[in-house]
């Protein structure tokens, strides 16, 4: 199993190497030789602000997601779902990071990051939002001029955060190869960052593409372990029996986990993206799921060897799921070992039943989830009897964003947990 030590701490001096970024048999640099200067660059940087806090880096980092992002995030107990499913389930609420979801620990980060690197400019990609909405603040709290990309599809399911970026300063470009979403903004990203690898950073949104990427996303987000582990031995005395995270590319997940990950007694959830059936039609070249650690097989995709959903001749398919940030068809290398070594145990859960969570937790506890983190209210309500006595929950994101997407396919089914919803077809204005 993988670790690396200290975050931004090393230890009696030396000094601490970013490793060879691979996880077993994932990881590694699969990219065109244009972007390796780049990749050099940015892993050496990494090394050295991050991994070894050099010119005071993460010291600045740390003071920034405190008094920009509103560190550390409350640990809530959830009365209503403890008393439910007899278990005590707290909520890790990243949703009340500022700009409503994880992702600013890992931009506000890179961002930073970019800025100790004399760089000039900065692009990155989004799916659900979350990540270009919080790069577009911390580049515009950092006087940096930012451009992200975005699947024309996800724009017109995800308008309220076109237009944070756009209040932000940022400028938002439609990509319209392919199906519209997160894998065809990645391409367009990376294809950018390697025709301006000189005065441009690429921040990218989780934990995939090549070295160092995936680890350094990791250890911006792994924020959100270090609070937790100290926040439910500070609330009960212990570990908690278990951790559950939605997962999609993986970043909140590795970011939930990696605190934990040593810790034998307590297991980790990773909650994918079940979608209508976890069928492949290799055929047809669509997967109705975005379950790459459930169902997929080994492949290369953005730059790193992970699990990802293909065909017999290694062609990726299209993803699919109700939840933009989930749609994606592949998982960071890191989660992808994780689960060959047993550690972590990817489940899923389907449309439906994430719809269901959305509801339930809105309704039970006064909070409105992301779709992401509803799929992993939706298992502990379909799988809580494996889950101990103390589960936590973390909520990765609120689900202002997706209120038309609910909307629409709330009008669709019959939902339990579901209020009214005639008075909003044709979804929100």
């Amino acid at each position: 199993m993988s670790s690396d030590a200290g975050f931004g701490e090393p230890s009696d001096g030396e000094r601490v190497s970013a490793g060879d970024g691979k996880f077993g048999r994932y990881g590694g640099q699969y990219v065109p030789e244009a972007l390796m200067p780049a990749i050099e660059e940015l892993t050496d940087a990494y090394e050295r602000y991050v991994l070894n806090n050099e010119d005071g880096f993460m010291d600045e980092f740390r003071r920034r997601i405190r008094e920009f992002g509103g560190r550390p995030t409350p640990f809530q107990r959830a009365d209503r779902l403890s008393e439910r499913y007899d278990t005590t389930v707290y909520l890790k609420r990243e949703d009340l990071l500022h700009g409503g979801a994880h992702k600013l620990n890992n931009a506000l980060g890179q961002v930073l990051l970019a800025k100790y690197m004399g760089k000039e400019r900065i692009i990155a990609e989004t799916g659900a939002g979350q990540h270009g909405t919080a790069t577009a603040m911390a580049a515009a709290h950092l006087d940096m001029p930012c451009e992200v990309y975005m699947g024309e599809r996800d724009i017109n399911r995800q308008r309220p955060n076109v237009f944070r970026m756009k209040i932000n300063g940022s400028e938002v470009t439609p990509v319209t190869t392919g199906r519209g979403t997160l894998k065809e903004a990645i391409s367009e990203t990376m294809r950018d960052w390697a025709t301006n690898v000189e005065d441009t950073h690429y921040v990218i949104g989780s934990v995939v593409g090549p070295h160092p990427f995936p680890r350094m996303v990791r250890d911006f987000q792994s924020l959100i372990s270090e609070e937790a582990r100290e926040q439910v031995i500070d609330r009960t005395g212990a570990l908690p029996d278990s951790v559950v995270a939605c997962a999609g590319g993986g970043s909140n997940t590795m970011g939930t986990f990696h605190n934990f990950v040593d810790d034998e007694g307590v297991d980790l959830f990773a909650v994918e993206a079940g979608g209508s059936s976890l069928a492949v039609d290799a055929e047809e070249g669509v997967a109705p799921n975005s379950a790459s650690l459930s169902t997929g097989t080994e492949g290369v995709l953005h730059g790193a060897r992970t699990k990802l959903l293909q065909d017999g001749d290694g062609q990726i398919v299209e993803s699919h799921s109700v939840s933009s940030g989930l749609d994606y068809a592949g998982v960071g290398p890191e989660l992808a070992h994780l689960v060959d070594e047993g550690r972590v145990t990817p489940v899923n859960v389907d449309d439906d039943a994430a719809l269901e969570g959305f509801h339930r937790l809105s309704q039970e506890e006064g909070i409105i989830p992301a779709l992401e983190s509803a799929h992993a209210i939706a298992y502990l309500h379909e799988h809580h009897e494996k889950l101990g006595d103390v589960t936590v929950i973390n909520v990765s994101g609120r689900g202002d964003k997706d209120l038309d997407t609910a909307i629409e396919e709330t009008t669709k089914r019959d939902i339990a947990n579901a209020p009214d919803m005639s008075m909003f077809e044709g979804g929100l204005r």
